[in-house]
């Protein structure tokens, strides 16, 4: 299962925020957030720190995607 921040990228968009304020308010790496941009995996904590920076949810900046091969076909 692939994990897509895509909902991340638009709150900052939204709010008019850039990476690096996200990174100084939420305290995460210049590293942590180039790990999110490529999709990849990032720990629970450094999801809950951007959730309590932007006042919202995790599934307002996370989407769980599913593998093509899991999907069944109807």
């Amino acid at each position: 299962m692939a994990v897509s921040y895509k909902k991340l990228w638009k709150l900052l968009i939204d709010k008019d925020m850039k990476k690096k304020e996200l990174e100084q308010q939420a305290k995460v790496s210049h590293y942590t957030v180039s790990k999110m941009y490529r999709g990849e995996n990032v720990t629970i904590d450094i999801l809950e720190r951007i959730c309590k920076t932007l006042d919202c949810s995790l599934d307002d900046i996370v989407e769980f995607i599913p593998d093509e091969e899991n999907v069944k076909e109807t």
